[in-house]
């Protein structure tokens, strides 16, 4: 196996989970900013008040993006299982 391909494989991994975990990530992220100036401007100080929001939003993002995210999964598998007589070959 040549380094560029080890390397070509490892981006793309790496590229297909930051893409398969940025919805539930940014949607998490929006929510817990939301809840913060939330409890600044009321004062509540509840450390456990952001985690029912965040919960509710990542399950929404799961519901939403999973036709999305299976097929991009199963897009990445076949490319690799049709490459690996490639990698035989080298």
């Amino acid at each position: 196996m040549e380094n560029e391909f080890a390397i070509e494989v490892v981006n793309q991994a790496i590229k297909v989970t930051m893409m398969l975990s940025a919805p539930m990530l940014i949607g998490a992220l929006v929510v817990g900013v939301l809840v913060s100036i939330f409890q600044a401007v009321t004062q509540i100080n509840e450390q456990t008040l952001s985690f029912i929001p965040k919960i509710l939003v990542v399950i929404a993002a799961l519901v939403i993006f999973s036709p999305w995210m299976m097929e991009t999964m199963v897009s990445y598998t076949h490319d690799h299982f049709t490459s690996i007589p490639e990698l035989i070959r080298r």
